[in-house]
């Protein structure tokens, strides 16, 4: 009996150490450039928060749509590639015009833990753009995050 109880033991002290918390890998989303919109008010000659009245979002040539006739958009949060140095933007709006958006960025894969794997730092180094609508981008954060920090003011 006193065998029996050792075992036993020995199992409910395996058992209690396997239930372990399991990391939660979903707070480790992926990091999206965040952007805001901005427009100049004719009456007071200050760039304010705006908003698009219809805009599409393709990935430039493929078949990838990123954002699909949103209306009112007033800010975006978009994924840069995990593949490549540089994501190139079509931006297309409801007049038919379109802009193009370069952005430039450094890719760095680090260790997050053993149950999420490898996770993606993601620097922008540089914005380039067509002005058909679009009138500048400035940078204002560097590093695409989770946290919903702004990288770049779209001006129009």
């Amino acid at each position: 009996m006193r065998l029996w109880t050792i075992l036993m033991l020995a199992v409910a002290c395996c058992l209690l150490q396997s239930c372990d918390e399991e990391e939660d890998c979903s707070l480790n989303a992926r990091p999206m450039m965040n952007c805001n919109i901005l427009a100049i008010n004719e009456e007071t000659g200050h760039y304010e928060q705006a908003a698009i009245n219809q805009l599409t979002i393709t990935a430039f040539g493929t078949d990838s749509v990123i954002v699909n006739r949103e209306t009112n958009v007033k800010s975006l949060s978009l994924p840069l590639c995990y593949t490549a140095d540089s994501t190139y933007l079509v931006l297309h709006y409801s007049d038919g015009k379109q802009d193009q958006v370069i952005i430039r960025h450094s890719n760095t894969p680090y260790f997050l833990s053993m149950e999420c794997g490898y996770q993606m730092k993601q620097q922008i180094e540089s914005v380039s753009y067509t002005r058909t609508v679009l009138d500048s981008i400035a940078l204002t954060y560097n590093e695409a995050g989770i946290y919903g920090r702004e990288n770049l003011k779209l001006y129009y």
